[in-house]
């Protein structure tokens, strides 16, 4: 796939130039690096031409993919490798590519073959001796960090992409392991693939493996060519490169005008041809590129915004949404089950804590002094073992790295993601409702009957949820664990306080405590329909012995409890807040999508798949 752009250029929408009016090509079968200082818009150019520009950022010229205009190029045709490895730690090799696969690949294929293609994509990057190796996280060590790089392009390439865009490849690599994985690009790239990555300061071993280099400065074209000729043009303006000394650091040395105040202070340790100010440099070699190779790159630019040929077969069609989500679930609830920090901890603390309140409640019972122990018992639990529910939260940060990611390459959507995160999270949540239950209803002895146990149960299970589903809202806009746990934990502390607890709800001031955020607060329904479920039915001695037994009615509604809701309307209100807080999340994430706008917008019509002759 040979690509093509003419007059491109990038601005905000406060005017500032981010990228100057420049073109440029990329081959099939040849890797073109885009280089420059930090600042420099290489990021923004390969943004540009991957189509995964910021809603906030305006970009003019054109882009043309094997002589045609690009419109939209379909997933799969393209692929993007960002600069952070978005892996889910859990995972093995083998299984992170093969779930990959059963997400992307046609559902028409026979499986037999998706897994040809899985050890096929193995084997090309390498990873044939860590196949059955974790990726590892915090919880257990695992892969490199040159493994790791390599499993990231494996997975963009299972759709056999024609064209690669990669984000700084080598950041955060050694040189021996850069070096590798540049060497495995390499040798992507001579299979009739078309590679276009930004770079920052590659080894000369690194450098070697470039077939054509563009070099930018302050958002400007200062060179673009064969990557072996840089030195050439270099030395023809003035600024040779100094024998044993890596081409790329000379390159971006002399381009670097950040620290030009900084070189005026130490000039006489600097050699002779670099107390030229970079400001200057970059003019020099800017004028010397237009006036020497400009024309014939608008030449070779001009004869491939014209030609024609042949697109290398992409696997685009994607499996059907059943699938996605079959495959979905299945390897979230994995995950889940090998995190021990997602679930597992939880159900020990959970455990622990129901024995703590069944010790100190232990058999309650029904004197007068039991009305009070028994709101506070449900009311802990209804608090602070749902409030625990934020516990996973930096977890599931991980697993929505993955799914934005994801998401932004296509491979599936926000609705497909939210209902496998539901189905996954199930039968933990079922789990740790039912093993707290069972300790502490048992041992305080509430109310007697199975059907009051299992109403119980459901409740704390549903409001476990619900706060599942409310920091799913919170990780959508905060995406940092820390301030994630803050903001969700003041919003339980608000809910808290307005649930007719610690105030009775006729007490509240009804201008927005009361009407609405009581009523927002699911906490009220909870507490509210565990009141109902225990007291209801049930007799308690009087402090005045002389007027009777009290009953459970008349204690409800001395705590305010609004008897016009029954207990399954409660317990039906916080299923529906389950459901309210993930579509909130789904338009979130939808929202910000068309916001941020970072979408591979890759399209192409299904036509261009086959043979275009010349």
């Amino acid at each position: 796939m040979d690509v093509a752009w003419k007059d491109l250029s990038v601005s905000a929408r406060n005017g500032r130039v981010l990228l100057e009016t420049m073109c440029g090509y990329a081959q099939s079968g040849q890797i073109t690096a885009i280089m420059g200082p930090s600042g420099s818009g290489k990021s923004t150019l390969l943004d540009a031409l991957a189509g995964r520009l910021a809603k906030n950022a305006r970009r003019e010229g054109s882009i043309f993919v094997n002589g045609n205009l690009q419109t939209n190029m379909r997933h799969g045709t393209a692929a993007y490798v960002k600069q952070e490895d978005v892996l889910l730690g859990t995972l093995t090799v083998l299984e992170t590519i093969t779930y990959s696969a059963q997400l992307r690949l046609p559902h028409s294929l026979p499986q037999s073959q998706k897994m040809e293609m899985v050890e096929s994509v193995i084997t090309e990057m390498g990873l044939g001796d860590c196949r059955h190796t974790v990726v590892g996280g915090w919880f257990s060590h695992g892969l490199s960090g040159g493994e790791k790089r390599r499993v990231s392009i494996a997975l963009e390439i299972l759709t056999q992409p024609s064209l690669l865009f990669m984000d700084e490849p080598t950041s955060g690599l050694d040189s021996a392991s850069a070096f590798y994985v540049i060497k495995t690009i390499k040798n992507l790239a001579t299979s009739k693939r078309t590679v276009i990555m930004s770079i920052h300061q590659p080894s000369s071993e690194v450098f070697e493996q470039f077939d054509n280099l563009c070099l930018l400065s302050q958002g400007a074209l200062v060179y673009f060519g064969d990557a072996m000729e840089a030195s050439t043009f270099f030395e023809s303006a003035g600024f040779p490169c100094p024998l044993r000394r890596n081409p790329s650091d000379h390159y971006l040395r002399v381009i670097n005008s950040d620290f030009d105040n900084v070189q005026n202070k130490f000039k006489e340790d600097i050699e002779t041809q670099e107390k030229v100010p970079a400001s200057e440099a970059i003019k020099v070699l800017t004028n010397a590129f237009q006036n020497l190779h400009l024309r014939s790159l608008h030449t070779k630019v001009d004869i491939l915004c014209v030609t024609k040929v042949n697109l290398l077969d992409s696997l685009c069609d994607t499996p059907g949404v059943l699938h996605q989500l079959s495959t979905l679930t299945r390897r979230s609830f994995l995950n889940m089950t090998r995190d021990i920090g997602y679930y597992w901890l939880r159900i020990f603390v959970y455990f622990m804590l129901s024995i703590v309140i069944g010790s100190i409640y232990f058999n309650v019972g029904t004197k007068y002094n039991s009305i009070a122990a028994r709101i506070g018992c449900m009311a802990f639990i209804g608090k602070f073992l749902t409030f625990m529910s934020i516990g996973g939260f930096p977890s599931f940060i991980e697993e929505i790295k993955v799914f934005n990611h994801e998401k932004q390459n296509g491979y599936y959507g926000p609705i497909v993601f939210t209902l496998a995160n539901t189905l996954s999270s199930i039968p933990y949540l079922l789990l740790i409702s039912l093993i707290s239950t069972s300790v502490f209803y048992n041992m305080v002895k509430l109310h007697p009957g199975f059907d009051h146990f299992i109403f119980f149960m459901l409740n704390l299970f549903a409001s476990v949820t619900v706060v599942e589903s409310l920091m799913m809202c919170v990780a959508s806009i905060v995406p940092n664990f820390l301030m994630g746990i803050i903001t969700g934990s003041g919003i339980l502390g608000l809910f808290m306080l307005v649930d007719g607890f610690f105030k009775l709800a006729n007490e509240l001031p009804k201008g927005f405590w009361k009407y609405p955020m009581h009523y927002i607060a699911f906490q009220t329904y909870l507490l509210q329909g565990l009141y109902e479920n225990d007291f209801q039915g049930l007799e308690f001695d009087n402090n005045d012995i002389s007027e009777g037994k009290l009953s459970g009615t008349t204690i409800l509604k001395q705590y305010q409890v609004d008897l016009s809701r029954s207990k399954w309307l409660n317990f039906i209100i916080l299923l529906s807040m389950i459901l309210v807080y993930r579509a909130i999340f789904i338009t979130i994430i939808k929202l910000t999508q068309l916001i941020d706008g970072k979408t591979l917008m890759f399209k192409i019509n299904s036509k261009t798949f086959k043979k275009i002759n010349a």
